[in-house]
C-alpha cells in the first residue's frame, strides 16, 4: 500500500495511471501486430503468452505478494474476480467499443483450454488441493501450466511455416515496443489500484470485498485496455486472445505459486468460483453465434458484471 497521506495524490496518481494505461496499450497493440507480423507468427499466438503474460504481472504481485504474507482472502479474491472481470467486463467494454470477431482458432483451441483450467480449478478446490493438500495442488497447477505454454510455443512454430514473414522494420524493436507497453499498463494499474483500495479501506470495506471488486478490477485494467484498443484498431485476436491467455495465467500459474505459500480456502469460495465457472462456459454460445461478440452481447455481458458486482457487496 502507499504511504500515509496518499489520499491527497489519489486524484494525480489515477490520471497518470490513464495515461499510462491508453499509451502502454497503444504501444503494446502495436508492438503485438508487427511482431508477429515479422515473426511469421499469429498474433493470436503472441497475445495469448506474451501479453497475457504481461497483462496478468499486476495479478501475480498481488496474489502471490498476499499469499506469502497469509492473506489467502485477498489472493483468491482477486484471481476470481479478476478471472470475472476479464470475461464479462473487459470483453462486454471491447464489444461495445467494437463488435469483436471470433476466429476459429480461439473457438477450437484457446476457449476450450480456458474451459478447462476453471473446471479444474473448481475440481481441485472441492477436492481440497488448494488448502489441505495445497503444496501437491500448486505443483498441479504449475505442471499443467507448463504444459499449456509449451502447447503453445509448438503452436507457434508449426503455423510460422503457414504465415508469410514481413520484411519490414527490426524485430527487436517491436519487441521493446511490447515491453514497454507491458511496463507502462502495469504502473498505470498499479497507480489506479492504489488509489483504488486507499479509498475503500477509508470505507472499512472487507478484504476478500476489495480483493473481488476493486483491486479485480484494478489488475483487469491492462487486460481491459490492451483488449479495448485492440478492438478499437481491429486486431480481434488479440483482444479476445489477451484475455483467454490472462485467465489460464491467473488461474494455473499464479493460484499454483501462491498455494504454495497459505492454504487459500477455496472451499469457502465455491459458490464465487462457480460463479466464475457459469460465465466461463457462457462464453461458448456467444462465441459461436456467427463467430462473434456482438455489440448486444457485449452489453448483456456488463449487465451481468454489475449484477455480480451487487451480489458480492450485499452478501459478503
Amino acid at each position: 500500500m502507499m504511504p500515509a497521506g496518499y489520499e491527497l495524490l489519489a486524484i494525480p496518481a489515477f490520471i497518470i495511471g490513464v495515461i499510462l494505461l491508453y499509451k502502454g496499450s497503444d504501444i503494446l497493440v502495436d508492438g503485438t501486430v508487427k511482431t508477429a507480423l515479422q515473426l511469421g507468427i499469429s498474433a493470436l499466438i503472441i497475445s495469448v503468452l506474451l501479453v497475457g503474460f504481461g497483462t496478468s504481472a499486476p495479478e501475480f504481485a498481488i496474489s502471490v505478494g498476499a499469499a506469502a504474507q497469509g492473506e489467502s482472502d485477498i489472493s483468491l479474491g482477486n484471481i476470481i474476480g479478476s478471472c470475472i472481470a476479464n470475461l464479462m467486463l473487459v470483453l462486454g467494454i471491447s464489444a461495445i467499443i467494437k463488435p469483436i470477431d471470433v476466429s476459429k482458432g480461439i473457438i477450437r483451441r484457446e476457449l476450450p483450454i480456458m474451459l478447462a483450467a476453471t473446471v479444474v480449478l473448481i475440481v481441485s478446490s472441492f477436492l481440497g488441493l488448494l488448502d489441505d493438500y495445497r503444496i501437491v495442488g500448486g505443483i498441479l497447477f504449475l505442471i499443467l501450466f507448463a504444459v499449456f505454454v509449451w502447447f503453445f510455443i509448438r503452436c507457434a512454430r508449426n503455423e510460422r511455416i503457414k504465415i508469410e514473414k514481413s520484411k519490414n522494420g527490426k524485430t527487436w524493436r517491436h519487441i521493446i515496443c511490447i515491453l514497454l507497453g507491458i511496463v507502462g499498463v502495469v504502473i498505470g494499474a498499479y497507480l489506479l489500484i492504489e488509489s483504488s483500495t486507499t479509498i475503500a479501506k477509508l470505507l472499512h470495506v472487507s478484504d476478500f470485498v476489495i480483493a473481488m471488486s476493486m483491486v479485480a478490477i484494478g489488475t483487469s485494467l491492462p487486460e481491459l485496455v490492451v483488449s479495448a484498443m485492440a478492438a478499437y484498431k481491429g486486431e480481434s485476436d488479440v483482444a479476445v486472445g489477451n484475455v483467454l491467455g490472462s485467465n489460464v495465467f491467473n488461474m494455473l500459474m499464479i493460484l499454483g505459486f501462491a498455494a504454495l505459500f497459505v492454504p487459500l480456502r477455496a472451499v469457502s469460495e465455491m459458490d464465487n468460483m462457480l460463479i466464475l465457472m457459469a460465465v466461463s462456459f457462457l462464453m461458448v454460445p456467444i462465441v459461436y453465434t456467427k463467430n462473434k461478440i456482438s455489440r448486444l452481447e457485449g452489453a448483456i455481458m456488463l449487465i451481468i458484471y454489475a449484477i455480480f458486482m451487487l451480489y458480492i457487496f450485499i452478501y459478503h
